[in-house]
């Protein structure tokens, strides 16, 4: 038994029994070799006695061999594992253990009990020392029977509370530990006790007894016990405290879902909404965004004090609870909220530093309720127990303020919500602040727009004149479209229709440029092909000499003259890569005149043709831009049309 030669030694117990006995003296040297020795390593008795043992060994054990003959002398004994050299040359890894032998009075001899480790499940381990592992192992250890009680237990599982070992006897988990997910627990070992497969690395969030007011994460490990006929007798589980790792991981989820969902929009009002729907439940129970109303218009929020009255008003720009209603408040989004001057709210908005309060007390409610003339209900009514308000600020500004509350979660805010609240709220500061921003730009783009765009038609006999502006952009009103009506010489009039590329503020300057560059044009009474080619030299001298952003955006902008001369009947129309316009007959036929469409303004190209038509009295002409056209790709398959587009 015990040697490498027996396919069953892997599957025996590794004692004593097990051990072939090898004889030394004090210095090292074989004086007696038993049969079972001979059969681990293939050597016959005449062969090693009168050899030092240390021969037997590889080279780096046989150092070790003096080092431990001087602790054997000092501590009676020594065991561990080295490996010797078989006969036939292989390496035998072996268990040792060398105990003193006294065969005779003053005598000195060594007893080296010697086991094959190959292959085996480790060392040949007392229950002394197997119960040292387990009572003395950081981690909580637990043995329940069949019917998940606890039959055995370790000092550190005490920690995650329960009370002491011997109060777990016979008691089930849910006796001990009501606060924690006991059914899912046992439904795990109830798993592990049928199929005899281990559960390792599960995760149990929740409160337990020892910290009732703290959640807390684990990760426990389940493993089947079994007697020597397979016969279930429990389950074996250990428990580990991770609940930093866990806080840590849902501190990074939360930044990476704030990272997602915020600042999808360049609107300021769902900018706030999105960051109170990342805030709950993540970190609070409730959430409100709060800012200065100069922001949400775009302005420049004022450094310093918002106000030396008595009240300071900011506007619900965002709110979130985690109970249906937001019953939390009486104030709506987009509606004004008011702070006395000496509130933390406005402490926090001035200083432009976090505030928080483990424990929300009476005087709270002075500040907290917003004063809309509506009753509200106090903080303390609400249940709401702890609070932090963190300033949205970016760029040296503070714009507004968030203000977190707890109501379901018993634990209050500390210093790691608090300095998670900051990160997550200064990156969307940035989101507030581009929207602001965006705001202010788009406003200032509508000025610019509408007073280069016609504001009256002017007044001439020649045609009816009709005009309809609506730009493809809804959310901000800006476009890249233009038109103009411009009366000629001889009772006749010009009418001009153009698209530049881009929108927002430099759009309309190019598209500002281009409608005065074609009113002087039209003064010197230049047949509509001339006009568009004096138009396409002027941008294209643009962009090359003039560095102005306008000029270079102008560059591929479309452009359609017609000439109507009320007298003649005549229509004479040239185009720059503009869709030709609609002729409406008086008995209602609709067609698109054969128009030669020229080269994008700027681009060079083919010179420009124009077409002249006879237009019977009461024809309609409907001159238009492309977008009017354009397929709608919600629709697939669907044919071009008047109503396709969105852009006239």
């Amino acid at each position: 038994m015990g040697t490498s030669e027996h396919s069953d030694a892997t599957e025996q117990r590794s004692d004593v029994a097990d051990a072939a006995p090898v004889l030394l003296d004090p210095h090292g040297v074989v004086s007696g070799w038993s049969g079972g020795a001979g059969r681990l390593l293939g050597y016959a008795a005449a062969e090693v006695v009168g050899r030092k043992v240390a021969e037997l060994l590889l080279p780096a054990d046989a150092a070790r061999v003096p080092a431990l003959s001087e602790r054997c002398r000092r501590g009676g004994g020594w065991s561990g594992i080295l490996t010797a050299r078989h006969r036939d040359g292989h390496s035998v890894t072996l268990m040792v253990r060398v105990v003193e032998a006294q065969l005779s009075p003053g005598s000195e001899r060594w007893i080296a009990l010697v086991t094959d480790l190959t292959g085996a499940p480790g060392w040949n381990m007392s229950r002394s020392v197997l119960e040292q592992m387990a009572t003395r192992s950081p981690l909580g250890i637990a043995i329940v029977d069949t019917d998940l009680r606890y039959v055995w237990s370790n000092e550190a599982l005490e920690q995650f509370g329960g009370g002491p070992a011997q109060d777990r006897i016979g008691r089930r988990l849910a006796d001990i530990q009501p606060g924690l997910d006991s059914e899912r627990l046992e439904a795990k070992m109830r798993e592990v006790l049928e199929t005899g497969e281990a559960i390792v690395s599960y995760e149990q969030v929740g409160r337990v007894q020892s910290e009732p007011h703290r959640q807390v994460a684990h990760a426990m490990s389940f493993s089947p016990l079994s007697d020597d006929n397979g016969h279930p007798l429990g389950v074996y589980y250990t428990a580990m405290d991770i609940t930093d790792r866990y806080l840590a991981r849902q501190r990074l989820a939360l930044l990476d879902r704030a990272g997602e969902h915020i600042g999808r929009s360049l609107n300021v009002l769902q900018t706030g909404q999105e960051l109170a729907d990342v805030a709950v439940p993540g970190i609070a129970d409730f959430v409100a965004v709060d800012l200065l109303e100069s922001v949400l218009e775009g302005g420049e929020p004022t450094p310093g004090p918002p106000s030396d009255s008595e009240m300071v008003v900011l506007r619900r720009a965002g709110h979130r609870s985690v109970r249906d209603g937001v019953p939390e408040t009486v104030v709506r989004i987009g509606e004004t909220v008011h702070y006395h001057a000496d509130s933390p709210p406005v402490r926090v908005l001035t200083s432009g530093e976090s505030w928080h309060e483990e424990q929300v007390g009476p005087r709270a409610e002075d500040w907290a309720a917003a004063h809309t003339g509506r009753p509200a209900a106090s903080l303390m009514e609400l249940g709401l127990h702890s609070m932090m308000i963190v300033p949205i600020r970016s760029r040296g500004i503070t714009m507004g303020v968030t203000s977190f509350f707890r109501r379901d979660r018993p634990d209050p805010f500390d210093a790691d919500d608090l300095a998670l609240a900051e990160e997550f709220v200064a990156r969307a500061a940035i989101c507030v602040d581009n929207a602001r921003r965006y705001t202010r730009e788009r406003d200032a783009a509508l000025v610019l727009q509408r007073s280069l765009l016609p504001s009256h038609l002017p007044e001439q006999n020649a045609v009816d004149v009709t005009a309809c502006y609506r730009p493809a952009d809804e959310l901000t009103g800006l476009g890249g479209d233009w038109f103009d009506v411009i009366p000629l010489s001889g009772a006749r009039v010009a009418l001009v229709v153009g698209d530049v590329p881009g929108h927002g503020i430099d759009g309309a300057a190019a598209m500002g440029r281009l409608r005065t560059a074609v009113q002087t044009l039209a003064d010197l009474d230049l047949p509509p092909e001339e006009v568009l080619a004096h138009l396409d030299d002027l941008v294209s001298r643009g962009a090359r000499e003039d560095d102005a952003l306008s000029a270079v955006q102008a560059v591929g902008s479309s452009c359609l003259y017609v000439v109507y001369d009320p007298v003649s009947g005549q229509c004479a129309m040239a185009s720059s890569a503009h869709p030709p316009p609609a002729l409406v007959t008086p008995d209602g036929t609709v067609s698109f005149p054969d128009l030669p469409v020229g080269p994008a303004l700027g681009t060079g190209g083919l010179p420009f043709e124009a077409a002249e038509f006879s237009l019977a009295e009461g024809t309609v002409l409907a001159l238009h831009t492309d977008g009017l056209l354009a397929v709608d790709p919600r629709e697939p398959g669907r044919e071009p049309g008047l109503d396709a587009g969105r852009e006239r």
